[in-house]
């Protein structure tokens, strides 16, 4: 295990809902199931206008390689097919159900049964699992990698470094019996020797507490790993080199190092799948910010929209300026509350007038604090720089592509400078001019 730390920052944490239990919401009266909740091809409908679905209901899928197909979260009748545009400012469609309230099981739900790879990986496929961190990529493709001898290493990435969000928190102490099941489960089947959980040291309860149950079970290859709670410390990249000391450039898989990375609640659910069969349908998420009159950790159907997750928590008590999906770092601020919940959805923030204000720009004092925070050790002025003359090579030279817009070089600029996003615009500017 590596003892080696990679650069990063001190951000306010505002874990204001570590201590809150996770609270069940009841089924909505209508929910917006969308098409497009992965990396990849968006899956089509397999129902129509007047069908009445049931709870695990297939609703959607693809022949596509990168897709996993999608279910039902309630029973009801299918009261339209809408084309919307989505929360990345895309198309998606969205299947909209108006739920009877009974929530009563589709029949073909049943405990999966895998006897070798192959089988689990279809289990998992047919469950609609993705990466549940964020990136959504189709679990059952990084559970197949192409060089599965060479594989060895399970790494868990409970960090949850983002600001306010506390729903993994919440899992590893409420369901830490399916996330070591599930760990057990991947490192079977991929024939993985050993497993590490790395979570950050402001959640020292989650860590005892997994620490005593894997003492109690008796099993000695899956251990904790105490991460600095610093960001961004659960980026995949940041992550393996923690653990590891093993270093990961930009389009290097962790299968390429012989690791199985994957969110803490994707592993979780492979526990809770095989042990009830029910495909993914529901979502654990911190809602907060200035904006919600009670702030908690709630699991809703997927496919609720986003002004009735608010409203089980009290509804706004001031109006919100700004409305996240994920955290103030990485996530994605949205248009409109009537979006629905998605698969890799961790958090709702909302937050008024005082607490999204974004200060003004100012010119750079080059203070060099963007190139010390980096984890990777770039340069973002240079980059800045480069990108205000389009420059291709000079942005392949600065290693523009090694940059994972993890906000870290923004947050800490005290100029207020957008320095991830205009790495972002200058990744596009590479990729045009075709430099490799």
């Amino acid at each position: 295990m590596s003892q080696k730390h990679l650069p990063s920052i001190h951000v306010h944490h505002y874990k204001h809902t570590a201590g809150c239990a996770t609270e069940v919401m009841p089924v909505p009266d209508v929910v917006k199931i969308s098409m497009s909740q992965h990396i990849g091809a968006p899956c089509k409908p397999l129902v129509k206008k007047g069908d009445y679905v049931k709870v695990g209901q297939l609703l959607g899928d693809t022949e596509a390689f990168v897709s996993a197909p999608i279910h039902s979260s309630v029973s009801g009748t299918v009261t339209g097919i809408e084309e919307v545009r989505s929360a990345n400012g895309g198309k998606d469609t969205l299947v909209v159900i108006e739920t009877d309230k009974q929530q009563e099981i589709y029949e073909g739900i049943e405990v999966p049964v895998a006897n070798d790879l192959p089988e689990f990986v279809k289990a998992i496929r047919a469950s609609g699992l993705v990466g549940l961190g964020g990136a959504s990529f189709p679990t059952h493709i990084k559970f197949n990698p192409k060089n599965i001898d060479a594989v060895h290493t399970l790494i868990v990435n409970a960090a949850e470094c983002e600001p306010f969000i506390t729903s993994d928190h919440r899992l590893m102490l409420e369901d830490a019996e399916d996330l070591i099941a599930g760990c057990q489960l991947v490192m079977k089947f991929l024939g993985l020797s050993e497993g590490f959980i790395g979570i950050e040291d402001n959640k020292m309860d989650a860590i005892q507490h997994l620490d005593q149950l894997l003492a109690a079970k008796g099993i000695t290859n899956i251990k904790t790993f105490k991460l600095q709670a610093r960001y961004p410390k659960g980026a995949e990249r940041v992550l393996v080199y923690e653990v590891t000391g093993k270093t990961m450039n930009a389009g290097v898989l962790p299968a390429d190092l012989g690791i199985i990375l994957s969110n803490v609640t994707t592993i979780a659910f492979v526990g809770q799948y095989f042990r009830n069969g029910m495909p993914l349908i529901t979502k654990r998420m911190t809602v907060d910010g200035d904006a919600v009159a009670r702030p908690t950790n709630v699991i809703a159907p997927i496919g609720t929209q986003i002004h009735d997750v608010i409203e089980f928590c009290g509804g706004y008590k001031q109006e919100p300026r700004k409305i996240l999906m994920g955290g103030p770092m990485m996530g994605r601020a949205i248009f409109s509350d009537e979006l629905p919940i998605v698969k890799n959805n961790n958090a709702i923030l909302a937050f008024s007038k005082a607490q999204a204000l974004v200060k003004e720009e100012t010119a750079c004092i080059n203070c060099g604090k963007c190139h010390q925070a980096c984890p990777f050790k770039l340069i973002p002025t240079a980059l800045a720089k480069a990108y205000e003359m389009r420059d291709a090579q000079a942005l392949s030279d600065l290693k523009v592509m090694q940059c994972m817009e993890c906000g870290s070089c923004s947050y800490i600029c005290p100029a207020r400078r957008p320095l991830a996003f205009t790495n972002k615009l200058g990744k596009g500017v590479v990729k045009e001019a075709g430099i490799k």
